[in-house]
């Protein structure tokens, strides 16, 4: 026999909610951001109070000060740049990815070019996935750097498919915990690292993992949203946790982001409209972390020309009533 609330969490788990956007939502488009090829990982710096992200196709790392607007960038130019983390405790240090690899760059924030590149570990390098590259990743609270790959892209769209991994990287060490990803993407945990939130766009759902702080195992994998049991166009890519414990989930080539609740499967509790079809990710920021920054792309797929400014621009959303964390910087040790 099951409890009144047991009963009401199951009900809950068998319905479809038909989630639109509340009418307290501003979305708006940040014009003083240059528009970027493949928008992506956004990352909150709150010391910094600025938002970091990078254009993969562009080959560049940037830096957005909403306090006065200024935008930088800088091009690393060797090959295709996923991600940008500022490194604990060390000034104008960043871990990022190029390729197969990840480095630690030195830049100002300001100059258009970095100062040194110091290569700190490299995957994949074999003839079956060396036309692989790191895609999405994030810190975990303590820390712990995440970084996935995907497969080859000989033609924009057209991504190998089970040819990358999800890895972790600490102190020197690599360890490898998923293989067979298709486009790795969004990572998310919960308040208490009990819950480890994962994405392979290939699969268009978000899966959860128990997650072993101390180890940084992962085990128990399960499917808690499935954008094909909603009807919705598209593939899961990165996304947020706000403190309540929902995600917050871009929803790449159908012009919007899902908040959604892990702890509920299927559960849809809002819709939040994005002028850009290609919307890539997602991370909450502002002087009280309830703004979520958006990422976009414009990148042509199957002839399909998506027109700047609404493509590929940055989009900074409020009234979304929600809080979210900031950014966690890595700690190589």
């Amino acid at each position: 026999m099951c409890t009144i609330q047991q009963f009401l969490l199951l009900l809950l788990s068998c319905v479809t909610f038909s989630a639109v956007m509340p009418s307290n939502v501003k979305v708006e488009r940040l014009d003083e951001i240059e528009i970027t090829e493949l928008g992506e990982g956004p990352h909150w710096d709150a010391e910094q109070q600025c938002l970091y992200f990078i254009d993969i196709f562009g080959k560049s790392i940037h830096r957005y000060v909403p306090a006065t607007k200024k935008h930088t960038k800088a091009v690393i130019g060797t090959n295709h740049v996923s991600i940008i983390i500022p490194v604990k405790d060390e000034k104008d240090k960043f871990v990022v990815s190029i390729g197969r690899e990840l480095a630690i760059v030195t830049w100002d924030g300001e100059s258009s070019n970095v100062s040194n590149v110091e290569k700190i570990y490299e995957v994949e390098n074999d003839p079956e996935t060396i036309d692989n590259r790191f895609n999405d990743g994030k810190c975990d609270p303590t820390g712990r750097l995440w970084v996935g790959t995907m497969g080859g892209e000989p033609v924009n769209g057209q991504v190998k498919r089970e040819k990358g991994g999800l890895y972790s990287f600490q102190n020197n060490k690599v360890k490898k915990h998923i293989s067979k990803v298709g486009i790795s993407n969004g990572l998310a945990w919960n308040t208490e690292l009990k819950k480890f939130y994962y994405v392979d766009s290939h699969n268009r759902s978000v899966v959860e993992y128990d997650y072993d702080e101390k180890s940084g195992e992962i085990s128990n994998r399960k499917t808690v949203f499935d954008l094909s049991k909603h009807g919705i166009d598209g593939a899961t890519d990165g996304m947020a946790i706000d403190t309540d414990g929902n995600l917050w989930v871009a929803v790449f080539g159908a012009y919007r982001v899902i908040k959604i609740d892990p702890r509920i499967p299927e559960t849809l509790l809002e819709t939040v409209n994005i002028p850009a079809k290609q919307v890539t990710s997602v991370a909450f920021g502002g002087e009280n972390l309830d703004e979520l920054y958006v990422t976009t792309a414009k990148f042509t797929i199957n002839g399909e020309i998506l027109s700047p400014p609404e493509h590929g621009a940055t989009y900074r959303v409020t009234g979304i009533n929600a809080k979210g964390y900031p950014g966690v910087p890595f700690t190589n040790k």
